[in-house]
This record gives C-alpha cells, sequence and structure tokens, in this order.
C-alpha cells in the first residue's frame, strides 16, 4: 500500500494542541486563581527591621566624631575634622609638598569647634558636622536617609549655642526624630562596669575630672593643660633643635606643621615615674644586687636620641630629639615640678594637684568610692606613663598633707604644737574614759559574719585603684541597647517650636512619669519618646 493511498491524521501544531486543551478546561471548570501571598513581618526584609531598631550613637568631641550602631563594642567610624576634608573635588595640592603653615591659628583647621564660640563661625560648623555625618553614614555605617533616632555623647560644659547648633543639624538635615542627651563622664564609667568612679578625661582642649557618684555628676573641675598645651611646648622643642631655623613667635608661617608635630607626639612622648615612688624603695631589695654603676639601674627609663625626618622645613631636615627632652616637656606641660603651689591660677592647676583638690572637695562617702574607681579617659592618657605618674604624685600628696584642706605655716605650727597641761578638773573627767578605753571589747558576731560576706568592691574604699574602660562610646552603646531612657530626650517637634529656649527645669518635670512612659509597652526605640510637655535638656544647661 503506498502512502497515499487511505486517509492519514492531520498534523496538529503545538499551538493548536494548548487552545483546544484550554477551551476543553474552561468548557468543564472555571479559570484557576493564583492565590494570594501574605507575607508577613517575620519574612519580610531583614533592612526593613534594622531600620526600626536602628539607634545611631554619637560621640563628639573637639577634634572627632565616632559614630556606630547601638548594641556594638566599637564604633564603626571615627572621623577627624582637618584641612585634607576640606577641600574641594579636583583640588590635588595635598600630593604636592606642602608648605609651612599660613595661619595665626596653628590647630584652628584641626578642631571642629572650641569652647569659645565669641570667634566662631555656628555656619560653618554646621557644615563641617553635616559633611562629616554624612561620610560616616554613607562609608562606614551603610544606611540610607531614613529618620534614625539618636543617642548624643557629648561634654556637659558644651556651650548653648554650640549644642544648638549640633541638635539643629540633627534635626533638619537627618530628620532624627529623637535626640538622647548623654554625658561623656558617666558614660565612662558604664563603660567601665561602674555605677561611681573618678573619671579623668585627658582631651584636647582642658583636661577634666569629674566625680560620679550612682551614675550622677557630683562635682567636675578643669584645667587647661591638656593636648593643646603639650603639642605646643612640643613644638618649641622640635623648633629649637632645627639649625637653621630663626625665632618665628610673631610670624604666622611655622617650619613644622601640625602633623609632623603630633606624629612624634604620640609616637615617641613618655613620661617619667614620680620621684614620690623612687623614694618608696626600700634599702633591703639592693643588698642582693651585684655592685654596678649607678646609671644602669635606671635602664627601664628610655634613653638615647630620635631621629625624625622633617618635610615641611626649607630644604627638608632631619631632628635628634632626646628622649630626655621629651620627658622634660611631658612634665612642664602636666605636671610643672619646679613651681610651688601658690603659683597656679584655678584653671592652669598641674594634674595631680587637680585630681587632689577635687578629692579633698568631695564628701567622704564619695570621696572613699572614688578613689578606688579612678577612670582615665581621652587621647592624652595614652602617653606612656602618664597614668602612673598621676596617681604617685596624688599618693605622695596624700601621704604628706593628709586630707588637710588648709595650707601654710600656721598649720604647719599647730601640728608641731605639743598638748597644752591639763587642769585637775579636766584630768578627772578623762580618768573613766582612759580606763574604758583600756578595756578590751566584745566581738559582735553579726558583723563579723557581714565583713566576710561583704562584697571585695566595698573593701577598697578609700584605696587608689585605676580602672580600665572601654569609653564613652561603648557605655552609650550599652545603655541604648538595654533600652535605658535618658534623663535629656530632645524631640524633633518640640524643638523646631520652641528650640533651646522650650527647655524647662530639671525640677519641673516628671521624671517617672516620662521613665514609665519610654518604658511602655511601645519602647524606647520604636516609639517617638517625645511629646512630652515639659522636657529639659539637663546638666546641659537651666533656662
Amino acid at each position: 500500500m503506498s502512502s497515499g493511498a487511505g486517509t492519514s491524521l492531520a498534523h496538529r501544531g503545538v499551538a493548536s494542541i494548548k487552545s483546544s486543551s484550554t477551551a476543553e478546561a474552561s468548557a468543564t471548570s472555571p479559570a484557576p486563581l493564583t492565590p494570594t501571598r501574605v507575607t508577613t513581618s517575620s519574612f519580610g526584609s531583614p533592612s526593613t527591621l534594622r531600620a526600626d531598631d536602628d539607634f545611631i550613637i554619637l560621640e563628639m568631641g573637639s577634634r572627632f566624631v565616632r559614630a556606630g550602631f547601638a548594641g556594638d563594642a566599637s564604633p564603626k567610624a571615627c572621623l577627624t575634622c582637618g584641612p585634607d576634608q576640606q577641600r574641594r573635588a579636583g583640588d590635588y595640592r595635598a600630593w604636592q609638598r606642602p608648605s609651612p603653615a599660613g595661619s595665626s591659628r596653628w590647630d584652628a583647621d584641626y578642631e571642629l569647634w572650641s569652647y569659645d564660640v565669641r570667634n566662631l563661625d555656628l555656619a560653618l560648623f554646621r557644615d563641617k558636622l553635616d559633611r562629616l555625618l554624612r561620610d560616616a553614614f554613607t562609608r562606614f555605617l551603610l544606611i540610607d536617609s531614613r529618620p534614625r533616632r539618636v543617642g548624643l555623647v557629648l561634654d556637659s560644659a558644651v556651650p548653648i549655642p554650640l549644642l544648638s547648633s549640633v541638635l539643629d543639624t540633627l534635626f533638619t538635615n537627618f530628620n532624627s526624630p529623637i535626640v538622647s542627651l548623654m554625658p561623656i563622664p558617666t558614660m565612662a564609667a558604664v563603660g567601665a562596669g561602674l555605677r561611681s568612679a573618678l573619671v579623668v578625661d585627658m582631651g584636647w582642649n582642658e583636661t577634666v575630672v569629674t566625680s560620679v557618684y550612682e551614675y550622677r555628676q557630683v562635682k567636675s573641675t578643669r584645667t587647661v593643660r591638656a593636648g593643646r598645651s603639650l603639642n605646643e611646648q612640643l613644638y618649641k622643642l622640635l623648633h629649637g633643635l632645627i639649625p637653621t631655623a630663626e625665632d618665628d613667635e610673631e610670624s604666622p608661617n611655622r617650619l613644622v606643621s601640625f602633623a609632623e608635630c603630633e606624629d612624634v607626639l604620640c609616637r615617641l612622648m613618655w613620661c617619667r615615674p614620680s620621684a614620690y615612688k623612687s623614694g618608696q624603695r626600700q634599702p633591703t631589695q639592693l643588698d642582693t644586687v651585684d655592685e654596678q654603676d649607678e646609671s644602669e639601674g635606671e635602664s627601664t627609663q628610655p634613653t638615647g636620641i630620635a631621629e625624625v625626618p622633617l618635610g615641611h622645613t626649607t630644604p627638608p631636615s632631619t631632628v635628634h630629639i632626646p628622649f630626655n627632652k621629651l620627658a622634660d616637656v611631658c612634665d612642664d606641660a602636666f605636671f610643672d615640678p619646679a613651681a610651688t603651689w601658690a603659683t597656679f591660677d584655678d584653671h592652669d592647676l598641674p594634674l595631680h594637684l587637680l585630681v587632689y583638690q577635687h578629692l579633698l572637695r568631695l564628701p567622704l562617702d564619695v570621696r572613699a568610692t572614688c578613689m578606688a574607681r579612678i577612670v582615665f579617659i581621652g587621647g592624652c592618657s595614652n602617653i606612656l606613663g602618664v597614668k602612673e605618674r598621676i596617681i604617685d604624685e596624688v599618693a605622695g600628696i596624700i601621704t604628706q598633707r593628709g586630707w588637710e584642706p588648709v595650707v601654710g605655716k600656721g598649720r604647719d605650727q599647730m601640728r608641731s604644737r605639743p598638748r597644752l597641761p591639763v587642769s585637775g578638773n579636766e584630768a578627772a573627767t578623762e580618768a573613766p574614759a582612759s580606763e574604758a578605753s583600756t578595756a578590751q571589747p566584745q566581738e559582735d558576731v553579726v558583723e563579723a559574719k557581714v565583713t566576710r560576706n561583704r562584697p571585695v568592691l566595698e573593701q577598697l574604699r578609700g584605696q587608689f585603684r585605676a580602672v580600665h574602660s572601654l569609653g564613652p562610646w561603648a557605655g552609650a552603646s550599652l545603655l541604648c541597647q538595654l533600652k535605658i531612657p535618658a534623663m535629656a530626650t530632645v524631640d524633633r517637634e518640640l524643638w523646631q517650636q520652641h528650640g533651646a529656649s522650650g527647655a524647662s527645669r530639671p525640677s519641673e518635670v516628671d521624671v517617672k512619669a516620662q521613665q514609665r512612659q519610654s518604658m511602655g509597652a511601645s519602647g524606647f526605640l520604636r516609639s517617638s519618646g517625645g511629646h512630652h510637655a515639659n522636657w529639659t535638656l539637663g546638666i546641659w544647661g537651666n533656662l
């Protein structure tokens, strides 16, 4: 049979098969519908959940800004302000050989702000702060422009115009719904795991000694002996070691740049031990030592000469700096051992006298608690040996003077004067007391048990001890992660309506109601946190 004979089935295409099957299915049953997919918040994007819980911690100093998220151990960004960050796009002068600084204020370009606001351009300060924060958010934190709550760690002595400029920048340029103000000393104590501490902040502009008792600032004293004065003393040393250097005290140009001087300070600066500690060495400790040169006994201290190349001089030169000269600079800047007590002003006290007088003016129980919990923070506290020197100097003053607030010849005569003879009546009344004093007291079983079970920290009252802290930023990160409300909380709407003049006195704010609302079901981070009828700036100023 041939292939053409008979009937053959018609060839059917794929499209015709699909169309026919679809028509048959639609005739027998309705068309199927895709069920609606319900996405719960637990299966949503992790970025949305993180955006709701993000609490940004900012720590601001006069020369830096640290930024990061609450709950982290360290900040993700630490940005400084300098001439390199202030140039425009396409400015390649930084790769050329820099010229000497041409400003009469040598360090003005490296500061974000200063305490003296009389000559400070607040508009320029806001622009610098805005640029630093945008750089930190986009490059390091990798977050978008969504409004986020901010915890601001700031010195409580910042002037109100500077504080207003910072809050205006956060509320206007970044749309932060709420800003919580947290003081640096209290956060440093939290970063050390303490409720009470004596915080010594060795910063750039000032060295601030603050006593914190149960998370409250009791007293704060300051001195201008800090990083700025140390840098000026170091520049005078470097300038004197340059052979071709001329007197430039009245000239706006300086031979050594600020960056080179600061680099020498960070790498080579050290502080020699206290003379009081050297005098405490027992003679018996040297009995078994073999005979040797006396100069070899001080081999633990740095000796020799360091060669430092300077590129800003014309022509570039190399300076030979003795290590002993660096120690002398540190002594003159922080301690000034050649001067007497009466030669210092209240704002120019050496660091050991500042700490001693601060402890002397504290209440007895606060002093006993803070002495065993001394916390050093700030950039200058990283200088080799400066912490030990301060502790030893204060211990030497206490050994010599005790806790006597009066100084002078009259006080020394009263201590050296023998006791006056006692009359007959007074002797008769003192006789029973002397007999009672010779009697042996009975042992108190309850007091002995309490003393045996007392914590170790309570037994350290009245003793000197330095405690390491993770820093103010880490303390603020811990508190915000635990959703502990801040006492000074500023709402965006209230600030834009009234500004700093809308703040009330701390006594007019119902703290319990504010804490109850912040720790409610809405939480400290998810609610707006503000909308209080009364709010305060706390220790940042009473208006």
